[in-house]
């Protein structure tokens, strides 16, 4: 259970490599010890499970799947849960991959789609039944600004996220009422691995700005919360273009 602050004593992350969700890691451990159960691909998560000790976590443990495989994510799920109840779960995997390839490549759009969309399904359904068995949690689900209204230059990436988000707020309110909550998160244009060499979008940010969104979003129980916020507002305008305006904007 999360202690008397409302701060989670264990959290998972799935996507255990992903900038904002070590950069989440890090801002919750820095208001109080916890249990840190990190899972992917073995080789990304050496280096995050080092730094959760060194932040202070009571226990660290991991848990290995490949999110091309969907049957993975769900057998890492249950590992984690086997070791007892976790308060917050990130999920926190996902390629971008170029447009341009997908294009050329239907398989390699596939495979994006099943990272980025299916295994996600795959682990919001799984933690979800954790969550209901154990009366509690949370789960934080890192979507994107792409979804909302899907652009010409990514809209391969663009609809996997607008289907994880999808997927995620109809899980929500699933959820009502069973004591365990979700939570979506959009970030826009995020200065990262993910986009490193990419010119910066307006409203660009970085993980440790995200995470501080994250923590307080979790504090005020947020369904949706923006990173950075004025993106609400820029979307919100954006899903009114008349579609021959928005083939314009440009990539």
């Amino acid at each position: 259970m999360n202690d008397a602050l409302g701060l989670p004593q264990s959290i998972l992350v799935l996507g255990g490599g992903s900038e904002i969700a070590r950069a989440t890691v890090r801002a919750l451990l820095a208001k109080r010890p916890a249990r840190v159960i990190l899972g992917g691909r073995e080789h990304a998560l050496a280096e995050a499970a080092t730094e959760a000790r060194q932040l202070g976590a009571t226990e660290v443990s991991t848990v290995v799947f490949d999110a091309i495989d969907p049957a993975s994510v769900a057998t890492a799920v249950g590992e984690a849960f086997a070791g007892g109840d976790i308060d917050l779960t990130l999920v926190a995997f996902g390629v971008l991959g170029d447009q341009a390839d997908y294009d050329c490549d239907p398989a390699a759009a596939a495979e994006a789609a099943t990272i980025n969309y299916t295994s996600a399904v795959v682990a919001g359904l799984a933690v979800a039944q954790q969550c209901r068995r154990q009366g509690h949690g949370s789960i934080v689900a890192l979507s994107s600004v792409a979804g909302e209204r899907v652009r010409k230059a990514n809209f391969v990436y663009g609809s996997t996220k607008a289907g994880l988000d999808g997927f995620f707020q109809g899980l929500g309110d699933s959820l009502a009422g069973s004591g365990a909550r979700v939570m979506i998160v959009r970030p826009g244009f995020v200065r990262s691995r993910m986009t490193k060499g990419m010119k910066d979008a307006p409203f660009a940010t970085d993980p440790e700005a995200v995470a501080s969104l994250v923590v307080a979003g979790l504090a005020k129980g947020s369904p949706i919360i923006w990173a950075p916020p004025i993106l609400r507002v820029v979307f919100t305008a954006f899903r009114h273009l008349p579609r021959a305006l928005w083939r314009k904007v440009p990539g």
